[in-house]
């Protein structure tokens, strides 16, 4: 169909004739409500928007000589960013003569690395960056979605058998 014909049939409909695709060969155009279709248009720039994620960088700190309470708070609270979609960067800060240990800096990462090996992977290894040493990991998509169902099923209560009370026999007396 010509655009003379689809603009001549527009306004038979009381309608615009709006163009959908103009770099497709030929055009695809509708016949339809401009405002309405500006409407829709906006409507999915905003849904777009809103399912857009936005990958946030969260820091933990590590000193050589972290102790296991603090090192195991810290690891569960990188598991929980990483579970959310959050890349994490650990650092381990040298201060002092503690430059001279930097294996246990590597050690302490290793570790980490470790134990969120089920939801990360190393983006950037352990390296040196003047008095700190740095390490980035990043959530590990399927592994994350594995991790979720777990902990769904985790969640879930025992059911109405498990829970019953055994009725005791009763005997006749005679």
């Amino acid at each position: 169909m010509t655009p003379q014909e689809g603009i001549k049939l527009a306004r038979e409909r009381e309608s615009d004739l709006v163009e959908i695709v103009p770099k497709a060969k030929p055009p695809v155009c509708k016949i339809i409500s401009f405002g309405k279709f500006k409407y829709e248009q906006a409507k999915k720039d905003k849904f777009q928007r809103k399912h857009q994620h936005v990958s946030v960088l969260k820091e933990l700190r590590f000193h050589p000589n972290t102790d296991t309470h603090d090192f195991d708070f810290k690891a569960r609270h990188a598991e929980q960013f990483l579970l959310e979609g959050h890349k994490v960067k650990a650092t381990v800060m040298f201060r002092g003569r503690q430059i001279t240990r930097v294996e246990q800096g590597q050690v302490l990462l290793d570790r980490l690395a470790e134990r969120t090996a089920d939801v990360a992977r190393i983006d950037q290894a352990p390296k040196m960056e003047g008095r700190s040493m740095v390490m980035l990991l990043v959530p590990e998509r399927k592994r994350k979605k594995e991790k979720e169902k777990e902990k769904k099923e985790g969640d879930k209560k025992p059911g109405a058998e498990e829970t019953a009370q055994p009725q005791k026999k009763k005997t006749a007396e005679g």
